[in-house]
């Protein structure tokens, strides 16, 4: 009877001894526009931002999908910084406890709009001195990060095609009205054509 019990407390204080934290986001960056964030942290606590750029549903805009982003720390020095990329992941080790700032930016486009679509996702230091070793709450914890990041691979490639899905629509529109703007100029030009054609036999039998 004790038994199954005590391996019920050991399970449940290894899940309360690390905490995974993952929350999925979308946010649209306007023309020129910036969006910032930000976590509370401990020292030694993981953190790791991982995003995707998209069109915006239905505005048909082209070219190169690129934002910046950065982290910046409790000191507001920056901790990490890509320019001008369509998707990446930043992971780092929080070296302080505090609030830890990150940012999309899209002010180098004065005229298109981006959605960004990101993951946070990260482990809650714990000091081992403050857990009592046991095999069991080791694997649970390695267990428990491995599904994590299954998760949070799997939310991050939903993610993606759901931004490429939406590309793929709004060039297959582009594609669609630029056809019928090609069929509505032939069919014009024929038009005239014919027209013109027309009147200069009918000016030639008057000659």
């Amino acid at each position: 009877m004790n038994r199954p019990l005590s391996l019920l407390i050991s399970v449940f204080v290894a899940l309360l001894s690390v905490l995974h934290v993952a929350v999925a986001h979308n946010v649209r960056l306007g023309a020129a526009g910036r969006e910032c964030f930000f976590e509370d942290l401990r020292k030694g606590d993981q953190m790791a931002v991982t995003y995707q750029v998209g069109d915006q549903e239905g505005q048909g805009s082209s070219g190169y999908l690129g934002i910046d982003f950065w982290i910046n720390d409790p000191q507001n020095a920056v901790l990490k910084a890509e320019k001008d990329v369509p998707h990446g992941e930043v992971t780092f080790t929080a070296q302080d406890s505090g609030r830890y700032v990150y940012c999309f930016s899209n002010e180098a486009s004065g005229f298109v709009s981006r959605e960004v679509g990101f993951n946070v996702h990260g482990v809650v230091y714990v000091d081992a001195t403050e857990t009592q070793a046991d095999p069991l709450e080791n694997e649970i914890k390695s267990l428990s990060t491995i599904v994590d990041q299954v998760k949070d691979e799997l939310q991050y490639l939903l993610l993606r095609e759901r931004m490429h899905r939406n590309t793929a629509e709004s060039t297959n529109s582009r594609v669609k009205w630029w056809s019928l703007f090609q069929l509505g100029v032939v069919a014009g030009s024929g038009i005239f054509q014919v027209y013109y054609l027309k009147r200069f036999f009918e000016v030639k039998s008057v000659v």
